[in-house]
């Protein structure tokens, strides 16, 4: 897409480390994250002009900016739906600097996602407010569906009496993720893996969802810096083009509940996105794409979205990933860094930052196939979002 499409790249990566308790404020953290990409992009803060955030991001880009000295900005988005807008805010900033809006946008996202309020443990404060975006907590909540586990639980289901696919399918995401925390001195489960056996005897939380089906509750912060792909080439790290960023409502979207569809796990805004990013980036399909960044709040999630994304037909994630495929020698190597099931939950910009280190070359579970081509998804099932990620030839 001209004028989009490969002319912006992730310039510098920085994070916190991921716990259960930060012991500082969200404000710090976005803060550290913040400085420490600039610094890997050895840019001064004060150049930065932009921001893109999440609307769930409560460190606002002013008090940002005050506090690390940035003098004025030129350019600030938010962007909704949690988790599935997770990619999201990075295609603002590619769209900014490459229409000259911006020429330095850091995208951030800090929280104590564990030690401050749990997504686990039920709504947030703001769920009750009387509005139009949380009116469909009206047709779920009463029927117990309070947290995400219990709503993406109805997919799983559902999937599970379709395909026959089973619980020891899903744990195979888990177990893959822990092996690669495992190798991540930066993932809380660093030289903690599991086996098939230990995920199957965890215990339920909403059937036929396990505790390691679930992504971790984590305390951390992340950010980039996005620059133009001419400046990046002059900085210290290969650039990482943005080649391609999208975004996808389907239709009768809800969040986390489009139970009126008829067929609940078809997620059309994730094949909406996966059309766009091919066109963006010039590619066939997902056959070109080389390593993946896949979001796993939980493991269920993870097979729909490799089907939507075309890496494999309906119903044949279970053997897809049985086959092998998914490894880091396989077809297609993902989550590397251990994603959020292994190394911390911080909305799936930390994949993001794997995605970027995947194109550099420097995750800890490299493959040693070379990579053109990193696709890195948003949250499923709300509206969605992706990238591609490329190396510059």
């Amino acid at each position: 897409m001209k004028g989009f499409a490969r002319q912006s790249a992730i310039a510098g990566i920085g994070a916190t480390e991921f716990s259960k308790n930060s012991g500082r404020s969200e404000w710090q953290l976005a803060c550290e994250a913040t400085l420490a990409a600039l610094a890997d992009a050895q840019i001064a803060p004060e150049e930065v002009d932009g921001f893109a955030l999440f609307t769930m991001e409560t460190n606002p880009e002013i008090a940002v900016a005050r506090a690390l000295g940035i003098p004025e900005l030129k350019f600030f988005s938010r962007i909704p739906h949690g988790g599935g807008g997770a990619c999201a805010p990075v295609q603002q900033a590619a769209l900014a600097v490459a229409s000259g809006v911006a020429d330095v946008v850091v995208v951030y996202r800090a929280f104590n996602e564990r030690s401050g309020h749990r997504f686990g443990q039920g709504p947030p404060p703001f769920a009750y407010n009387a509005n139009t975006d949380q009116e469909y907590r009206n047709w779920i909540n009463p029927y117990g569906l309070m947290t995400p586990a219990q709503q993406e639980a109805f997919l799983a289901r559902r999937y599970m009496h379709t395909f026959g696919a089973t619980s020891e399918d899903f744990g195979r995401i888990s177990v893959l993720s822990r092996k690669h925390a495992a190798n991540n001195p930066k993932a809380w489960f660093y030289e903690r893996p599991i086996t098939l056996e230990e995920h199957q005897a965890s215990r339920m939380i909403a059937d036929p969802i396990r505790l390691l089906d679930c992504c971790q509750e984590s305390d951390g912060g992340v950010a980039m810096v996005i620059v133009s792909a001419e400046r990046a080439r002059d900085l210290p790290h290969p650039p990482v083009l943005i080649a391609g960023a999208a975004q996808g409502v389907g239709p009768q979207q809800i969040s986390m509940s489009s139970y009126y569809r008829e067929d609940i796990d078809l997620m059309p805004e994730v094949r909406l996105v996966a059309d766009q990013l091919w066109a963006q980036a010039g590619l066939r399909g997902a056959e070109e794409i080389d390593a993946a960044i896949i979001y796993d709040a939980f493991t269920p999630m993870v097979l729909l979205q490799l089907e939507e994304y075309g890496f494999c037909g309906r119903g044949e994630a279970p053997g897809f990933i049985r086959d092998g495929h998914l490894e880091v020698d396989g077809r297609l190597p993902i989550n590397t860094n251990g994603g959020q099931l292994g190394e911390g939950y911080i909305h799936g910009v930390n994949g993001i930052a794997e995605g970027v280190r995947l194109v550099r070359g420097t995750s800890v579970n490299q493959p040693v196939k070379g990579l053109d081509h990193v696709l890195v998804t948003g949250g499923s099932p709300v509206p969605h979002s992706g990238i591609v990620l490329a190396a510059d030839h």
